[in-house]
């Protein structure tokens, strides 16, 4: 964890834009420290069939099934969004409730959501099984009744708000025999570094330029 943080810190501070791949959900909490550091009033915009905010998962704090609950106790995020949650419990529930969670269910979720974070600097971290298991057979606990890939681009391309990093995580190779699982993460990943690259590229068009001192 220490070294996640210590490597992405120095990343970010070479004004360098971080893209990260899984591995579990668990590394989602040292990449939004070091994110947090260099962008204060961080916003976390989490695709998920899961909250992920157990305050610990069979004795384990740092589990795969408790990053949200670090990152939001520590206040390393102003605002936390998830979307595409169908799983959950009563101890689950009073996590949100206690960090303040704006959950969009997949009850409640509407291919026209429009999430709007204004001037806030956005973290996005997707775990592939907020999709259904018929695009994402390839994870490691499936949750029937999720997202389509079409569903996740589409709440991407609406979301507004300058989103200055990501991971995408828990891909499972073992449970993706055809491959279907792994080309859907690299077309995510595609497109995230797109959005990344494009409000970077914006962030410094938009920045006042420097008088010549001559």
């Amino acid at each position: 964890m220490e070294e996640i943080d210590r490597r992405v810190s120095g990343l970010l501070d070479d004004d360098s834009r971080v893209l990260s791949l899984g591995g579990d959900h668990s590394i989602t909490w040292p990449l939004v420290r070091a994110q947090a550091k260099r962008f204060p009033g961080l916003a976390v915009l989490q695709f998920d069939a899961h909250p992920d905010l157990y305050d610990d998962f069979d004795g384990n704090p740092l589990s795969h099934a408790s990053p949200l609950a670090r990152i939001m106790e520590a206040g390393l995020a102003k605002r936390l969004v998830q979307v595409g949650i169908r799983s959950t419990n009563a101890h689950l529930r009073e996590q949100v409730e206690r960090f303040q969670v704006e959950q969009v269910t997949m009850r409640g979720f509407s291919p026209d959501l429009v999430l709007d974070f204004g001037a806030a600097p956005v973290y996005v971290t997707l775990d592939l099984d907020v999709l259904d298991p018929a695009f994402a057979p390839g994870v490691s606990h499936h949750e029937p009744g999720g997202l389509s890939v079409r569903d996740v681009l589409t709440v991407l391309e609406r979301t507004r708000g300058r989103i200055v990093g990501a991971d995408i995580v828990e891909l499972n190779p073992l449970r993706d025999p055809v491959g279907i699982t792994a080309a859907v993460a690299a077309k995510l990943v595609k497109e995230l570094a797109a959005r990344i690259s494009g409000d970077a590229i914006g962030e410094t068009r938009t920045q006042p330029r420097s008088r010549d001192r001559n």
